[in-house]
């Protein structure tokens, strides 16, 4: 296990709900000094592309690259999690960025993903889902994709979980104020 941070914040929500978007905006508000931004998705795509030949970096932005190969890197993802549930967990947090005392993790997409971070970190873990109706999620380029989008990387964490706090980010900076506020009061760093 990598180094033990002060608190944990682990970000869930569908495709173009903006998680990314409220990633940027904690790690700006809690100071990057003290503070990083960890993707599962980024140890998965790097394991993906260095076992099938592909370019990482493309991988890792919004193409037509990565959707071109979305579902199969989420069926062979699915493979190696269903072979040990932790596995990107881990990867994500003995990398760059982990020794910071504030982790966001940007991606949660199932329920070991969370399971993982409250056995390991516990009292430091926070939950949050970041919700956007889904004329604002279309408005960002959102399509149904059958395959990806009805996958349980995609829906693991639409039921059954008990989120610390709900985000809404369809564009009202009023509101996606005061909940960012709810939380980083919550987190007291």
């Amino acid at each position: 296990m990598g180094s033990s941070p002060k608190a944990v914040l682990i970000l869930s929500g569908k495709r173009k709900c903006g998680k990314d978007y409220i990633s940027d905006l904690l790690l700006s508000r809690l100071g990057a000094d003290r503070c990083s931004i960890l993707r599962l998705s980024g140890p998965l795509k790097k394991q993906y592309a260095q076992e099938h030949g592909l370019d990482f970096e493309r991988l890792l932005d919004a193409s037509d690259y990565k959707e071109k190969y979305r579902a199969d890197m989420i069926r062979w993802g699915e493979e190696k999690r269903n072979k040990d549930a932790g596995f990107f967990c881990r990867l994500a947090t003995r990398g760059e960025g982990s020794e910071r005392e504030v982790w966001i993790i940007s991606d949660a997409r199932r329920v070991s993903d969370i399971d993982y971070f409250k056995t390991n970190y516990s009292k430091e873990t926070v939950t949050l889902r970041v919700q956007a109706d889904m004329k604002v999620r279309e408005n960002r380029g959102f399509v149904f994709t059958p395959g990806v989008d009805d996958a349980e990387s995609e829906c693991g964490l639409d039921q059954g979980v008990d989120w610390d706090f709900v985000v809404t980010n369809n564009g009202d900076q009023q509101q996606l104020e005061a909940d960012l506020t709810a939380l980083l009061d919550r987190v007291q760093l």
